[in-house]
């Protein structure tokens, strides 16, 4: 803290957020979409759970609940993974709001150091 920071430096932080937002955007992509095909094999397997059961409407849910608990589990896996990726992706993005406005102020404050004029 309190070292003065210098445009080059700044701007390959800038470079390095930049990556990161563009590979996270692939990553989340790739979550999302395992996300959603755990969603979709847990509602197939919940309701053919359901509709094998026999019985009064609770008695079925919890049959059906307690039939799909690996589906389940590999659901709720699969969204802390996606939410994961994407507070990442959202973390590199505020990065490079933040250092992009430290690139102003960086540039003020090297523009306002003159240029060798007496």
């Amino acid at each position: 803290m309190g070292r003065v920071i210098n445009p080059v430096e700044v701007e390959q932080a800038i470079r390095q957020a930049v990556d990161t937002i563009a590979q996270g955007v692939e990553i989340v992509t790739v979550r999302l979409a395992a996300y959603r095909e755990a969603e979709r094999v847990y509602d197939v397997a919940y309701a053919s759970a359901y509709m094998r059961s026999t019985g009064p409407v609770q008695e079925r849910k919890m049959h059906a609940d307690l039939a799909v608990q690996a589906e389940r589990e590999a659901l709720d896996v699969a969204e802390v993974a996606y939410k994961y990726a994407d507070r990442k992706c959202r973390t590199a993005e505020n990065t490079l709001s933040a250092y992009q406005t430290l690139s102003k102020s960086v540039t003020a404050m090297y523009g306002a150091a003159g240029r060798g004029e007496y």
